[in-house]
């Protein structure tokens, strides 16, 4: 596999009335072509601000990122935001359409496209539905179809299951593990939660407490396809437990900055 993100000794300042704030310190990152990588960090750490700066929606202060462009007509990249990014006077279809044709696919064919993704997310009785008729995981469902339809070389996603309740969140999961296996895009996925990092990726990456940077990574070894059942087995406890134990210290830190 080639290398498809390279991030070297990113850092983000902000400035503030008191002071310059450092966000992420000299992080770095590499995500090769069809690699699932979660990172994992406590809060405030900067694993947002990461993200973004991957997206170009923010500019690193220092540092170099590089995304590997495969030479495909599609996007190069797509971001999924823990929020319902969706918009509330268009339709389930239009939703899931709208990256299709804001590059000027034609609208029977990106109707197709869009079609293929809200059946594979299960919404196909919905697909005339307005927002406001969904509930918040069925919203999170067109967020992500929309992502995947508009077919982008690499998938940036912010906590996109972190403000579902736990059952909804896992049925996702294991959605989501299928959606991945069938497209194998570059994804690199931030979420607080070791279990979801563990179940849904190839390899997990630690961030420390604040101003966040690189603090450990540990391969996740488990044979694809893989089902939730797999989050009952001892070695699956074992590795979330031997994560966790790396990252309890910076949790620990985070708390006691807390004012």
């Amino acid at each position: 596999m080639s290398v498809k993100i390279k991030a070297a000794g990113v850092t983000k300042v902000f400035a503030t009335r008191t002071g310059p704030l450092y966000a992420v310190r000299n992080f770095s990152l590499e995500a090769q072509e069809g690699e699932f990588v979660c990172i994992v960090g406590p809060s405030g750490c900067g694993k947002s601000t990461f993200l973004r700066i991957l997206g170009g929606l923010i500019a690193p202060s220092s540092g170099e990122v590089t995304l590997v462009p495969g030479g495909a007509k599609t996007p190069l990249q797509n971001m999924v935001f823990q929020e319902y990014a969706v918009f509330p006077w268009k339709t389930v279809l239009d939703n899931v359409a709208f990256g299709l044709e804001m590059r000027g696919v034609p609208k029977a064919e990106r109707q197709e496209i869009a079609l293929d993704w809200i059946h594979k997310v299960g919404l196909a009785r919905f697909t005339d539905s307005y927002p406001h008729q969904l509930s918040g995981g069925m919203k999170q469902r067109v967020s992500i179809a929309r992502a995947f339809a508009n077919n982008p070389e690499i998938l940036l996603m912010d906590e996109p299951l972190g403000a579902l309740d736990a059952q909804t969140r896992t049925v996702l999961q294991e959605e989501l593990v299928r959606l991945w296996e069938a497209s194998r895009k570059t994804i690199v996925y931030v979420t607080h939660s070791i279990e979801e990092a563990v179940l849904l990726s190839d390899r997990v990456v630690l961030m420390t407490a604040h101003p966040g940077t690189n603090k450990s990574e540990f391969d996740v070894p488990f044979k694809r396809p893989r089902q939730v059942a797999l989050t009952s087995t001892p070695k699956f406890g074992q590795l979330t437990f031997a994560i966790w134990k790396d990252i309890e210290s910076e949790v620990k830190r985070t708390m006691e900055q807390q004012p």
